[in-house]
């Protein structure tokens, strides 16, 4: 594996979303996902396959799903545009899905071919069954990742407490010791 994925979203999609590391820091920015290898690399990770599933069409998919979820994170609506972007994929999945069993008919619990209605359904399944008011941006100015807080009080605030949260609490301190 040329990357190792950190699997830190807390569900599928908010995992794919975070595949784009310092996304808000055009100077550190890094894709995760701009070649093949990587989008096997995170497949595998996330117990997936590619197929022959084309990159661009994931990348597309991931950036819809962040111009959904970051606002949500941060207590705002997305804008319509962006939601009907994710609504059209999530139908497109629908088109080839099959019931799970015969005798389950309910949408959410049936099953897509391939990488594209495996994501577009993870989308469907994130905004219909996830507790959304614990969905979070790190707090980190240029880091951008999402989780779903999972914290008993909800009180989680960076995407990993080992990496922007130890980067926060010695900037922190840098600036106490600076100061006195």
């Amino acid at each position: 594996m040329s990357y190792q994925p950190e699997l830190i979203g807390g569900h599928l999609l908010v995992d794919l979303v975070n595949t784009v590391s310092w996304r808000l820091d055009g100077a550190r920015r890094i894709d995760r996902l701009s070649t093949r290898v990587d989008l096997a690399d995170w497949c595998a990770a996330v117990g997936l396959s590619p197929g022959d599933t084309p990159l661009q069409d994931v990348t597309r998919l991931r950036e819809i799903a962040y111009r959904v979820l970051r606002p949500m994170a941060r207590g705002e609506g997305p804008a319509r545009a962006d939601l009907d972007a994710l609504r059209r994929l999530i139908v497109e999945a629908m088109d080839t899905a099959e019931p799970s069993a015969p005798d389950l008919v309910r949408l959410l619990d049936w099953q897509v071919d391939g990488l594209m209605g495996t994501l577009a359904m993870a989308a469907a399944r994130l905004l219909e069954r996830a507790d959304l008011t614990r969905l979070r941006e790190c707090q980190d100015d240029d880091c951008g990742w999402l989780f779903l807080d999972r914290s008993k009080n909800g009180s989680r605030r960076w995407c990993s407490s080992a990496d922007c949260g130890n980067r926060a609490r010695a900037k922190r301190h840098y600036e106490r010791v600076r100061s006195s």
